[in-house]
């Protein structure tokens, strides 16, 4: 009974200790106050976006959400 409860303190105090040693998970390092037209990451800008663009920005927006659209799909 005695050991048990060793065994599973120490399995308590590994946990707490592996959660503490997490990295922030962020995906980039835009600016949450920067408008999203604005971004300057070209990782994943479709061909022939320029940035700071917001008509092309809505248009690809719009483009893209419209692909997406089922029933335009099987129409």
């Amino acid at each position: 009974m005695k050991r048990l409860m060793l065994v599973s303190l120490a399995a308590l105090v590994a946990a707490q200790l592996a959660a503490c040693g997490e990295k922030p998970q962020t995906a980039n390092a835009r600016k949450s106050d920067e408008k999203v037209w604005q971004s300057h990451d070209g990782t994943f800008t479709a061909a022939g976006y320029k940035v700071g663009d917001k008509a092309a920005w809505d248009d690809q927006a719009r483009a893209r959400a419209q692909s997406q659209n089922e029933y335009t799909r099987v129409k």
